[in-house]
């Protein structure tokens, strides 16, 4: 990469934070709610159901494909209906489970890194996902959060990525985008213009036949590090 970007675009689940520890503990806090409050729904949909059942809802309605919280609901209703609970439960099991699944376990380096890059880059939180940037605590560190389920469309399609940039206040190429999933993050970058960065925590070997990102680094860290020491670098002071 020649030129620094004038502005970063991060990904946040498995760049920021692992999300399968936080996606079971927040299992875990539904079932105790359905438990105590739902009785007959925590007996005929435990854990792995619920799961089944959400993965069911979800190829049931591809159009809600980019909007985990609405799934999440529509699954909650069809359990709390077919056991013959309240459906009204619905939104304080999803509060129970939403609460818990924004309670995230950092990388080590990644508060860390995080406050450096946006000391000095404007940063757009870009994610699929429907973490919570106010209730995790570091929504200060974000000029913009960029969500899926707002948009209507999700990585890798090309919309949400402009999207971002028009938000930013910059041109695709002048962007940076940083995540984890080569292809939801790094070629979705890359057909829509933006700058890409590998985030590549599990040492794992880049998918044959893509092209590869920009930038690769095992940590957040590693980013900002190499952004830090780049000639020009100083220029974003």
């Amino acid at each position: 990469m020649e030129t620094l970007p004038r502005a970063l675009s991060l990904d946040l689940d498995d760049t920021l934070w692992p999300i399968w520890p936080s996606i079971e503990r927040a299992e875990r806090a539904l079932d105790e709610f359905l438990r105590a409050n739902c009785p007959r729904t925590a007996q005929r949909f435990p854990i792995h159901r619920m799961r089944r059942l959400r993965e069911q809802v979800a190829a049931e309605h591809p159009h809600l494909a980019h909007d985990f919280t609405q799934q999440r609901m529509l699954s909650l209703e069809r359990a709390l209906r077919e056991a013959g609970d309240d459906v009204t439960q619905a939104g304080p099991a999803f509060e129970a489970f939403y609460a818990s699944r924004n309670e995230v376990e950092f990388y080590p380096d990644a508060l860390a890194a995080l406050a450096r890059l946006s000391a000095r880059w404007p940063v757009a939180a870009l994610t699929n996902g429907n973490a919570d940037l106010a209730r995790i605590g570091i929504d200060a560190h974000f000029r913009v959060f960029v969500s899926a389920r707002e948009e209507g469309h999700a990585k890798p399609d090309t919309p949400i990525f402009l999207a971002t940039c028009e938000r930013l206040g910059a041109e695709p190429g002048q962007v940076l985008h940083v995540g984890d999933d080569p292809l939801l993050d790094v070629m979705g970058a890359r057909r829509a213009g933006l700058r890409s960065c590998w985030i590549n925590r599990k040492k794992d070997s880049w998918p044959l036949g893509l092209p590869r990102p920009d930038l690769e680094f095992a940590t957040l860290a590693g980013l900002a590090d190499w952004l830090e020491s780049h000639p020009d670098a100083t220029e974003n002071r």
